[in-house]
């Protein structure tokens, strides 16, 4: 089974300070593709049910796909699959850069970390080899100074995964990041990182990854990049990021502003692509093998900031920061980024929980007595960046942020769960669904809670571009609620989750098709594998994670939006006057549980479906 995997999984006892090296079996491989696929395997069979996401029971797995570090286009991924302790269900966040391909390098497809170390430590692997090591030297250093330490008189070559001060203290959306402005950003995994005393991974190596047929896996792989060369979806991206969509966005009322009170910003000429290019842009900076340039290297040129340089804000950041929080100062918004990144703090989750407090302060749920002083106002440049601090180091008012919007109203209450805005836990992007309704239930199938990249479909539903991993993602009218379009959002997170288990970024969904995925996987495989038996196998990883969570304790009554987008009309705009309606909602649900062959009543799957999907053994413990 080594052509397109290293063959071997490092495990690391933590409590021991124990290493041993396994290999994955054939069967789970094939099943599953690597990944997310294949680390939801490993975590729904060995992580007892109803484990405490921050205890020594929780195993934290990263694990690569068959085509990371391949010459395929943007074969950078790698995953990191948990219990979430912000949402107490599957957790998992995905990331790019060159990590990925270092680790599996380093001779191994994926470490699993179990148990608790009883000091700081971080892993070392070096061609196959591997050692924990004392990193009481690294904590509380952030990410920059923690890989510059690591890497300071070491003759190899090294590329880090790590967490800043945010994950040490156990926030709970802390992000465990990569080559310093990277992250595996959502559910709080740095926290699970954190809570097991393990400070970083650094790997180095260069063993092969091994292709069944290297001439004609070589050819493919340049006919796709050359393809991407010339397409409409490099233009963009390298012009302008990822950040290019929020004109399109706003025109269509469907841009978060003052925490979801308003769905228009009126000053998105200050955070635009090109508000971006024209103040804080340096160049754009690509991921291992992939022809886009979508990451935005950047440095602020003016102000007290002045001299600070790093890579963002993204889309999701620049929304979150600043129409979110009322703010339009590019500066103050890219200044957070920063230190987000530096501390190790997932932007989307860090900017909606400030602008949920700023909400709560507003209407005097929160006073100044609740902050030390501190005026936490919409608007407000500053207040962003000092409660990014506060909340990495859990200081005052950060303490209480630190535990994001979900359990910060139910700790304040006064009526402030009707704006916090999240579901399951997990805040939610910078897409407003009462603009665009299928997005609504998008975000409240996604096994990981309130997320848009689980289906993707706001990007065929908000900037009208089709996603060419399936076979039709086209959305008629997104004012309107229309249960056969569930179909969209099904296929679409079966073919994310494919992207996620084989390593690629789900970018490519834009430019790529499944068979162009197919294709790949099996020069670089030697599988025999169908474009049908590609795509049962993303389903089978989403109903094996939809069951993670229904072990812990989800249902079809969690599968919800906040009240908000279901009881507040939006004010202004394209949308205005438009909610989501509880029965519209509903029967988008229906038919979804009918698209996925699911139970109706409670959101399961049923014996049918799990005995399709070769998932037998999960009957018992769904439907005992």
């Amino acid at each position: 089974m080594n052509y397109g995997f290293m063959g071997k999984i490092l495990r690391v006892n933590l409590n021991e300070g124990a290493l041993s090296t396994e290999q994955i079996p054939d069967a789970w491989a094939r099943k599953y593709l690597g990944g997310a696929g294949l680390a939801t395997k490993y975590l729904y069979d060995e992580m007892p049910p109803g484990a405490n996401p921050l205890g020594p029971e929780n195993p934290l797995i990263f694990m690569t796909g068959p085509l990371t570090g391949t010459a395929s286009a943007s074969a950078s991924r790698y995953s990191v699959v948990a219990k979430s302790p912000q949402t107490g269900i599957w957790g998992q966040a995905n990331s790019g850069g060159s990590f990925g391909p270092a680790l599996k390098r380093s001779g191994f497809d994926g470490v699993i970390f179990e148990g608790i170390s009883p000091r700081p430590v971080y892993l070392k692997i070096e061609s196959g080899h591997a050692e924990l090591c004392d990193a009481g030297h690294l904590w509380g250093k952030t990410v920059p100074e923690t890989e510059d330490t690591l890497q300071e008189g070491s003759d190899s070559k090294y590329t880090f995964a790590s967490i800043g001060p945010a994950g040490e203290n156990l926030v709970r959306y802390a992000a465990i990041m990569n080559n310093k402005h990277r992250a595996a950003g959502r559910c709080g995994l740095g926290a699970v990182m954190g809570s097991k005393n393990l400070k970083a991974i650094a790997c180095s190596g260069k063993e092969p990854v091994r292709i069944t047929d290297p001439e004609g896996f070589s050819a493919a792989a340049r006919r796709q990049i050359g393809f991407l060369d010339e397409s409409m979806l490099k233009v963009v991206f390298d012009t302008f990021g990822t950040n290019m969509i929020a004109d399109m966005v706003n025109v269509r009322g469907g841009y978060p502003t003052n925490n979801w009170q308003e769905s228009v910003f009126e000053e998105i000429d200050s955070v635009s692509a090109q508000g971006i290019a024209d103040t804080v842009f340096v160049e754009g900076v690509p991921c291992f093998a992939c022809p886009v340039t979508c990451g935005r290297k950047t440095e602020i040129k003016e102000g007290k900031w002045q001299g600070k340089s790093g890579e963002g804000p993204e889309y999701e950041t620049t929304n979150t920061f600043g129409a979110m929080c009322g703010i339009s100062d590019i500066n103050a918004i890219t200044m957070a980024n920063y230190l987000c990144n530096e501390y190790g703090l997932d932007t989307i989750s860090t900017g909606s929980t400030i602008a949920f407090s700023m909400e709560c302060y507003q209407r005097g749920i929160l006073t100044e007595e609740d902050t030390d002083g501190l005026e936490i106002n919409f608007g407000d440049p500053d207040v962003i960046v000092d409660l990014v601090e506060k909340i990495a180091h859990r200081e005052g008012i950060g303490n209480l942020l630190a535990e994001g919007s979900r359990v910060m109203s139910e700790e304040l209450g006064q009526d402030s769960q009707q704006f916090a805005m999240h579901v399951k836990g997990l805040e939610l992007p910078a897409y407003d669904p009462r603009a665009a309704k299928i997005c609504g239930l998008g975000y409240v199938t996604a096994n990981r809670g309130g997320d848009h990249i689980t289906s993707y479909v706001e990007a065929p539903t908000f900037i009208d571009v089709p996603l060419l991993v399936i076979e039709e993602s086209a959305i008629k009218d997104p004012l309107i609620a229309d249960p056969h379009e569930a179909k969209v959002v099904v296929d679409m997170e079966n073919a994310m989750a494919t992207l996620d288990a084989i390593g690629c970024c789900k970018f490519m969904g834009m430019g790529l098709t499944s068979q162009d995925m197919v294709d790949l996987l099996a020069l670089a495989t030697g599988w025999d594998i169908t474009l049908d038996e590609y795509i049962t196998c993303g389903e089978r990883t989403y109903n094996l994670a939809r069951a993670f969570c229904i072990r812990e304790g989800i249902d079809r009554h969690a599968d919800r939006l906040p009240d908000r987008l279901m009881q507040d009309p939006l004010p202004t705009g394209p949308a205005e006057n438009m909610f989501i309606e509880l029965d519209e909602m509903e029967k988008m649900k229906d038919a979804y549980y009918q698209y996925r062959g699911w139970d109706s009543t409670n959101g399961y799957p049923t014996s049918q479906k799990l005995v399709e999907l070769g998932l037998e053994d999960l009957v018992q413990d769904i439907w005992a």
